[in-house]
C-alpha cells in the first residue's frame, strides 16, 4: 500500500535550508553579516537617493520660478503688488521669453473661454543649430489636461499624454489669464535611475565582497572549534560499552586556553575526557575480577559436582538395598548436580570468551552439522516438525566444530523448549555471497517485542511471554551471541505471533580453502 504524501517524511536537505535553526555556526555568522551589511547599504544608498532626488526637485522648482517669473531674480520674494520686470515695449508673446529652456512647455490661456494665446507650445529652435527659438504648438489633449490644472502656483509632477513626465506650475497673470509652466522630468529621473542602479550594483559588490571576505575570516577564526569537534567525533565513533577503552583521543592544547571561548571548550572536553577514561578503567577493572570470579569459581566447581554425581550414581548402583524415598532423592540429586554441571560449562565458556581465548580455526561443513544438530533435536523432541532445508553443495565456514554445534543445538534446544509439542522448525542454510547464512524457524507463539532487545542478554528469560515445557538458565541464546561473535558473525531475531526466525550469519570459507571430500573426516577427527 502506498503512503500519501502527508506521511511521508520530508527530504532533510530542504527542511535544513529552509529553517536557519539547521545552519551550521558559520552559515549564521556570514548571513547575519550580510543581512546587516544589506540594511545598511540600504540604509544608506536610500537616504543619499532621497537627499539627490529632493536636490534635483529644488533645481526644478527654481527653474519653474524662474520661467514664471522671468523679470524677478529667483533669490528675490515677489512684491506685494505681485508686479514684475517688464522690458520697454513689453514682452513679445510670439516667441519664447529670454533663457527659455528648450523642452519646457509654457501656455497662456484665458480661462473664461479656454482661447490658448499663440505664443504657447514647447520650447524648441526655429532652425536647426540657430540659437533663436520658437513655440511648437501641442495636442489639443496636451493643452486641455494643462488647462485642467488649478492655478494655485503649486508645483506638481504630471504625465502629458503624448509627452512624457512634466514637473508644473501654474499661476495667474496680471492679464487676467493663466499661465501654465511645465519642465521636463526626463533627465531627473534617469539621473535618478543611474544613481540607483550604481548604487545597487556598487552594494551588491560590496556583499559579495564582504560575504567571500567574511567566510573566510569566519573560517580562520572557527578552525579551532572544527578540531574540538573533530576530537569529539572520534571519541563518540570508540566502542565504550565494553571491553578495555583507550581514550587517547584529546583536544590539541593550544585549544584549551581559558581566555577564548573555544580554549574554554576544548578545556572542558578534555576534563570530561579524563573522568570518563577514569571511570571506564574502573569499570573495565571491575569486570574482569567478576569474569575471573566465574571462570576461577566454575572451574572449581566442576571437580565437587562431579563427585557429587559420581557419589549419587555410585549409591544408586550400590547392591544393598535402600528404600524407595532415598532412592528418588539421590535420583534429584544426581539431576540437579548434572544441571548445576551445565550451568557452571557454560558460564566458564562464557568466561573464556569474554577473555578472548582463541577458538578452533578450521573448515566445518555447516551442512552436516545442522544434520547432526536436527537429529538430536528429534531424539530430544519426538513431538515437534523438524525439517531441513539445506543446498544442493555443501556450505563450508573456518571456526571452531565443537562451538558451532552448540550454536545450533541451543537454538534448536531453545525453540523446542519455548514452543509448544507440535509445532513446525525449519532449519535453512544457504550461502550469500561471502557469507554462510543460517535460520532456525519456528512457528510458536513468538517473542513479546519488549523481551527481542534482550533476548541475547545473560540469564534473559521469557517465560511470561512463551509457553515452557522444562527449565531454563537463561544462558543458551547469550552462548550462541558470544560465539557467533568470536566467530566474526552476527546473530539477528525477529519475532511475530506464529513466527520467530534466528538468523546466523558467518563468513564463508573461500572456494580455494575448501577440503575435499577425503580431507573433511580428517578435519573432523582432528584432536583438540
Amino acid at each position: 500500500m502506498s503512503s500519501s504524501r502527508l506521511t511521508e517524511s520530508p527530504s532533510p536537505r530542504p527542511a535544513r535550508w529552509r529553517r536557519p535553526a539547521g545552519w551550521s555556526l558559520r552559515t549564521r555568522i556570514v548571513a547575519t553579516i550580510i543581512v546587516l551589511l544589506t540594511t545598511l547599504g540600504v540604509a544608506v544608498g536610500g537616504t543619499a537617493e532621497i537627499f539627490l532626488r529632493k536636490q534635483l526637485y529644488d533645481q526644478i522648482d527654481t527653474r519653474l520660478d524662474t520661467a514664471m517669473h522671468p523679470g524677478r531674480p529667483s533669490n528675490q520674494p515677489q512684491s506685494p503688488s505681485g508686479g514684475v520686470f517688464k522690458p520697454p515695449g513689453g514682452f513679445d508673446t510670439s516667441r519664447p521669453f529670454i533663457g527659455s529652456e528648450i523642452g519646457s512647455i509654457s501656455i497662456v490661456y484665458d480661462p473664461t473661454t479656454n482661447i490658448v494665446d499663440d505664443g504657447s507650445g514647447i520650447v524648441s529652435p526655429k532652425t536647426e543649430g540657430s540659437y533663436d527659438t520658437g513655440y511648437t504648438p501641442l495636442t489639443s489633449a496636451a493643452e486641455n489636461q494643462l488647462m485642467a490644472l488649478e492655478a494655485d502656483g503649486t508645483k506638481q509632477d504630471i504625465d502629458i499624454e503624448g509627452y512624457g513626465s512634466y514637473r508644473v506650475i501654474a499661476e495667474d497673470t496680471d492679464k487676467g489669464t493663466i499661465r501654465v509652466i511645465a519642465l521636463s522630468l526626463d533627465n531627473t529621473r534617469s539621473t535618478l535611475l543611474r544613481v540607483a542602479l550604481v548604487i545597487g550594483g556598487a552594494l551588491l559588490i560590496a556583499l559579495a565582497i564582504a560575504g567571500w571576505a567574511g567566510a573566510l575570516i569566519v573560517r580562520g577564526t572557527l578552525r579551532p572549534l572544527r578540531r574540538v569537534a573533530s576530537t569529539a567525533t572520534r571519541v563518540s565513533e570508540l566502542r565504550l560499552d565494553r571491553g578495555e577503552v583507550q581514550l587517547a583521543q584529546r583536544v590539541p592544547q593550544s585549544d584549551t586556553d581559558p581566555r577564548t571561548e573555544v580554549g574554554q571548550v576544548g578545556a572542558a572536553l578534555n576534563q570530561l575526557l579524563d573522568h570518563v577514561g577514569n571511570a571506564l578503567e574502573a569499570r573495565h577493572a571491575s569486570e574482569m575480577q567478576v569474569r575471573q570470579f566465574v571462570a576461577d569459581a566454575s572451574h572449581e566447581l566442576r571437580t565437587p559436582l562431579a563427585a557429587i554425581r559420581g557419589y549419587a550414581e555410585l549409591s544408586r548402583r550400590s547392591r544393598a538395598p535402600i528404600s524407595e524415598e532415598i532412592a528418588h532423592v539421590l535420583s534429584r540429586v544426581e539431576s540437579e548436580a548434572q544441571r548445576m554441571t551445565g550451568l557452571v560449562e557454560d558460564l566458564l565458556l562464557l568466561a573464556r570468551l569474554d577473555a578472548g581465548r582463541p577458538l578452533g580455526h578450521d573448515p566445518v561443513d555447516l551442512t552436516m552439522l545442522v544434520v547432526d544438530a536436527v537429529s538430536d533435536a528429534h531424539a530430544a523432541g519426538p513431538r515437534h516438525y523438524w525439517q531441513l532445508d539445506l543446498p544442493e553443495e555443501p556450505v563450508t565456514v573456518i571456526g571452531d566444530g565443537a562451538r558451532l554445534h552448540q550454536v545450533v543445538a541451543n537454538l534448536l534446544a531453545n525453540a523446542r523448549t519455548h514452543t509448544p509439542e507440535g509445532t513446525t522448525v525449519t532449519v535453512a542454510v544457504r550461502a550469500d555471497q561471502d557469507s554462510a547464512v543460517l535460520h532456525v524457524i519456528d512457528g510458536g507463539p513468538g517473542i513479546a517485542p519488549e523481551l527481542q532487545p534482550h533476548i541475547f542478554e545473560r540469564f534473559a528469560r521469557g517465560d511470561s511471554s512463551r509457553s515452557r515445557a522444562a527449565g531454563s538458565t537463561g544462558l543458551g541464546l547469550s552462548i550462541v551471541h558470544a560465539v557467533v561473535t568470536a566467530h566474526r558473525g552476527n546473530v539477528s531475531v525477529q519475532s511475530v505471533p506464529g513466527q520467530t526466525v534466528f538468523t546466523v550469519v558467518l563468513p564463508l570459507l573461500p572456494p580455494d580453502l575448501i577440503p575435499t571430500a577425503g580431507q573433511l573426516p580428517q578435519t573432523a577427527s582432528r584432536p583438540r
